[in-house]
């Protein structure tokens, strides 16, 4: 009887453990390079370098370009934001930057998802006023086959607390 069960029990529970099983990973051609993960890091530091331009010149055609459609973030205050809501921002220009960079950029890359932290610094004018602020960010991107698309974000404003409308 208790083999019974054990067994019964085995049968009912083998899809929710096959379900939990890590996917497999596609198979490559023959020609095919397995990815450069230093190569990978580049890439996607890069991109965090580019958002800081573009954020800089109140661009939004960057993210256009980069930020997946399904793109969800949350602002420097907490404000949840989607790719559309965060073009918005960067193209306020109410904020007119003198200065704004990356650094401290850290990618770490698990298969086809790369995980980035960094600090954004940056000189603005704001209502005639000139504002200095640091942000730390995460960002996480995956490998599409049109290159890294930004999937989320998370900014958070490092003291003195300063308005910003990232």
């Amino acid at each position: 009887m208790k083999k019974l069960v054990v067994l019964v029990l085995s049968i009912l529970l083998l899809p929710f453990l096959h379900a939990q099983q890590p996917p497999q990973q596609r198979e490559r051609r023959e020609d095919e390079q397995p990815p450069n993960p230093e190569l990978q890091r580049e890439e996607v530091t890069n991109l965090e370098l580019e958002s800081a331009r573009a954020i800089q010149h109140n661009n939004g055609t960057f993210f256009r370009r980069v930020y997946s459609e399904d793109f969800a973030g949350t602002l420097s205050h907490g404000q949840p934001v989607d790719k559309t809501a965060f073009i918005r921002a960067v193209e306020d220009r109410s904020f007119q930057y003198e200065f704004f960079s990356a650094s401290d950029i850290k990618v770490r890359l698990f298969q086809d998802i790369a995980v980035t932290t960094s600090l954004w610094s940056s000189k603005a004018i704001v209502k005639g006023q000139h504002v200095s602020m640091q942000m730390r960010t995460m960002h996480v991107y995956v490998s599409s086959p049109r290159g890294w698309k930004a999937i989320g974000g998370q900014i958070t404003n490092l003291p003195p607390d300063a308005p910003h409308p990232l």
